[in-house]
C-alpha cells in the first residue's frame, strides 16, 4: 500500500516542472498541504524573489531533536535532451518510472510523504521532520537559508536522512562543492595595436593556466587515507565567455568554474594562490595599462562536504535500517554537509542510482523505490511506541 500510494504522490510531483530557473512554488504549495494534512507544523520561508520555497514540517511532538527526512524540489532542464517520453508526465515500463526528478530526488520526498500518512502521529515517541528545499541543483541555495533558519529557530534535529540516489547504500561522506564565477574587465580596442588596450580574455586565460597549475599541486595533496574516487580535490572549468570578433581587443571576459574539496585546507589554498595571483600579477599589469581595469569574483556557492564521523548516529540508525554490512563516500554534492555544519548527525541514503540522474529519459527502479518504502516502515517502528 505505501508502495501504491509512493507512486501515486510520485506522478504527482513529477508534473510540476521545477527546473531550477523557474518557480517551485506550486510543488511547495502541493507538499505543504500534504503535509498539514497530516497535522504537520509546516514553516514555508521564501527567497528574496518570492518565487522559491523551502518546506520545514513537523508532526510528533513538540520537543527538541528528532529525525529529519530531507530532499530537494528543484530538477536540471530538459532542454536540448532528447527524450523518448514527455519528461513531466510520469510513465512506468518495464519495472522502471520514467520522468524528470523520479530518480533525483522527487522519489525520495514522495515515499517520505507517503510514509507520514502510514503514521499514527499520537504514537510518536520523538519529532519527525520533513525539509524540502529549493535550487540545490545551483549551489544548494535553499538548505542555506534553511539552515540558517534552523540555527535562528533553536531547532536542531538529531538524525538527518538526505535521499539523494545512492541506490540505497549508505553514504557517510562526500566532496564539498564550491562555484564561482570570475570576471574580467578590460579595455578594448583595434587588434592590430594590441598594447593599446587590456585584453580581458588573454587575462581570463592566464586565470586559467593557474587554476589548471593547481589541479596538479592538488593531486599531490591527496590525504592518504582518502576514501573518495578520485581522491583528490578537483577543478573544473566550467564556461569560458569574452570577446565579439576577431579584430577587436576583448574588454570583457568570464570564467564559470568550481572545485570539490576533500579537505578544507585544500579549498583555504586554492583561493589564497589565486587571490594572491590576481592582486600581484594579473590585476597590477591590467591597470598599468588602464586603471578601470578590474577582476571580480563571485561565489556561486561554498556547499560544505559531508566529514566522515567516527560517531555518526545517523550512520548507524540506517545501517540498521536498511541491513547494510559497511557505509561508502561519493565525489558528488549534496545538502547533507550544511546540516552536519548545524551540529546534526547526518547521512546520504535513497533510491535509484546517481548515473541515472540529469539524463535524457531519466529513471527510478520500482525496486529501488520500494527498499526505500521498507527502511521508512522500518523507521516507523522504531519511531512509535
Amino acid at each position: 500500500m505505501t508502495l501504491a500510494r509512493t507512486k501515486e504522490i510520485l506522478a504527482d510531483l513529477i508534473v510540476f516542472e521545477t527546473v531550477s530557473a523557474d518557480s517551485n512554488l506550486e510543488m511547495i504549495g502541493y507538499l505543504t498541504e500534504q503535509l498539514e494534512a497530516l497535522g504537520a507544523r509546516c514553516i514555508v520561508t521564501r527567497d528574496k524573489t518570492g518565487t522559491k520555497a523551502n518546506v520545514f514540517a513537523t508532526i510528533g511532538p513538540d520537543q527538541p531533536g528528532g529525525i529529519l527526512l530531507s530532499g530537494h524540489t528543484d530538477v536540471v532542464p530538459v532542454a536540448d535532451q532528447d527524450w523518448t517520453t514527455d519528461p513531466f508526465q510520469m510513465v512506468e515500463n518495464d519495472g522502471k518510472l520514467y520522468g524528470r526528478g523520479t530518480c533525483d530526488m522527487k522519489g525520495f520526498i514522495a515515499a517520505a510523504v507517503a510514509f507520514g500518512e502510514t503514521l499514527d502521529v499520537s504514537k510518536l515517541t520523538q519529532p519527525l521532520h520533513f525539509a524540502f528545499t529549493y535550487d540545490e541543483e545551483v549551489g544548494c541555495l535553499g538548505a542555506q537559508t534553511l539552515v540558517d533558519d534552523l540555527s535562528d529557530r533553536g531547532i536542531v534535529p538529531d538524525i538527518a536522512i538526505i535521499g539523494e540516489p545512492t541506490e540505497m547504500r549508505v553514504i557517510e561522506g562526500h566532496k564539498g562543492c564550491f562555484e564561482y564565477t570570475t570576471r574580467f574587465y578590460g579595455l578594448e580596442g583595434h587588434s592590430s595595436a594590441p598594447d593599446d588596450g587590456v585584453n580581458a580574455a588573454e587575462y581570463a586565460a592566464r586565470y586559467i593556466g593557474k587554476l589548471l597549475e593547481l589541479r596538479h599541486i592538488l593531486k599531490s595533496r591527496a590525504p592518504a587515507d582518502s576514501r573518495f574516487e578520485p581522491p583528490w580535490t578537483t577543478v573544473n572549468i566550467g564556461q569560458i565567455t569574452g570577446g565579439v570578433a576577431h579584430n577587436v581587443i576583448a574588454s570583457k571576459a568570464e570564467v564559470l568554474w568550481e572545485m570539490r574539496p576533500v579537505q578544507a585546507s585544500d579549498a583555504d589554498l586554492v583561493k589564497k594562490t589565486l587571490s594572491d595571483y590576481v592582486q600581484h600579477s594579473l590585476l597590477p599589469e591590467m591597470q598599468a595599462v588602464h586603471s578601470d581595469s578590474s577582476i571580480t569574483q563571485e561565489a556561486i556557492a561554498e556547499v560544505e562536504g559531508l566529514e566522515p564521523m567516527e560517531e555518526n548516529a545517523a550512520r548507524d540508525l540506517v545501517a540498521e535500517l536498511t541491513g547494510a554490512n559497511g557505509t561508502g563516500v561519493v565525489a558528488f554534492a549534496t545538502e547533507a554537509g550544511l546540516f552536519q555544519k548545524l551540529g546534526v548527525h547526518a547521512i546520504v541514503c535513497g533510491p535509484g542510482s546517481i548515473a541515472q540522474a540529469h539524463k535524457a529519459d531519466e529513471f527510478l527502479e520500482i525496486e529501488q523505490l520500494d527498499m526505500c518504502c521498507r527502511m521508512l516502515t522500518r523507521l516507523g517502528h522504531r519511531l512509535t511506541r
